[in-house]
């Protein structure tokens, strides 16, 4: 047996590092840093010199600041390097990209150079093989969060996270306005988490009790989630959620949009109307917000299971890494 053959796998992930692919990361794998962001790794100098370090790049983002002929170009360092290519398709559809023809040509350029495209969810790899002529192995989004013991849910409490401005909620105040009357309609009170970003709260007039604006705190994030009855995710576009996940953890019920595949990602969601073709439907947001707040709040994830999901996804990834290791050492 060769020393190749013998040692853990190296593998390069982009990001280098966060929730998900933490998570979803095998035991017994080498990651290889360094830990920087935006990751040296996307330089295509850097990539030459440093790609007989590793054995599999595993990019799942963090390349959305590249223009468009700087992944092709990437992708083309990344061919003659011999490094194979892993892609995690999280998002057709990014809401933190302004441009969609330019989240297409990273995609496209990213695709057509992968050996193994992921994504979340079966509805998102059907829109990826007629999109872009892949197969995508379906794998879960595994657990992010976990209940914190003795925090309750307030019965009728509804919130929503506001960043700064941004295409993908061109209308803030209109958001609050239909969420704030679900809230009222359906017996209870909206919260709207503003980034620490400058962004003022847009201007809503309600009455006494039924509105407040408060800091979103990324470190208690999932308590903050954890303690509402029901989350209401704001964008227009994007395709899966991190923040729908932490509410399957916590036990939060979701009112998500009908963009992307968040009814694929968990089954137990309140859609309603709000994406870039048809745009933003207020009288669907209000009813969806009275409706999840009939329903009792789900109870938290089962852990057992999570881990079970868990383990089944980092196997997938542990065999990915290794089939595609063996093979570049067979070649």
């Amino acid at each position: 047996m060769s020393d190749a053959e013998d040692r853990p796998v190296r593998v390069v992930t982009i990001p280098h590092a966060d929730p998900y692919v933490d998570a979803v990361l095998p035991e017994g794998v080498v990651r290889v840093g360094p830990a920087h962001a935006p990751s040296p790794w996307l330089d295509p100098g850097y990539l030459t010199r440093n790609a007989p370090s590793v054995d599999v790049l595993h990019v799942h983002g963090g390349y959305g600041h590249l223009p468009e002929d700087e992944v092709v170009s990437w992708t083309e360092t990344l061919r003659r390097t011999g490094v194979p290519l892993v892609t995690t398709v999280h998002q057709l559809r990014d809401p933190r990209q302004d441009a969609p023809r330019r989240q297409d040509a990273h995609l496209m350029a990213l695709l057509d150079t992968a050996e193994v495209v992921l994504t979340l969810t079966p509805g998102a790899a059907e829109e990826i093989a007629d999109r872009f002529g892949r197969t995508a192995i379906v794998v879960a989004h595994p657990s992010v969060a976990v209940p914190e013991p003795g925090l309750g849910a307030e019965r009728g409490l509804v919130g929503m996270a506001l960043g700064g401005p941004r295409p993908a909620v061109p209308d803030p105040s209109g958001l609050v306005r239909a969420a704030l009357s679900g809230a009222v309609n359906g017996g209870g009170r909206l919260r709207v988490f503003l980034d620490e970003d400058g962004f003022a709260a847009p201007p809503v007039p309600a009455a006494a009790g039924t509105l407040e604006y408060v800091p979103r705190e990324p470190g208690r994030w999932a308590a903050q989630l954890q303690e509402l009855h029901v989350a209401v995710l704001p964008e227009r576009c994007g395709t899966h959620s991190r923040d729908l996940e932490v509410c399957r953890d916590v036990g939060t019920r979701v009112v998500a949009p009908g963009c992307g595949w968040f009814a694929d990602q968990w089954g137990d969601v309140v859609v309603y109307g709000n994406d870039e073709d048809g745009g933003f439907d207020p009288v669907s947001l209000d009813g969806a917000v009275a409706a999840a707040l009939t329903r009792p709040a789900p109870r938290p994830a089962d852990r057992a299971w999570r881990a079970e999901q868990l383990a089944a996804v980092r196997a997938v990834h542990g065999q990915v890494y290794a089939q595609l290791a063996a093979d570049r050492v067979g070649a």
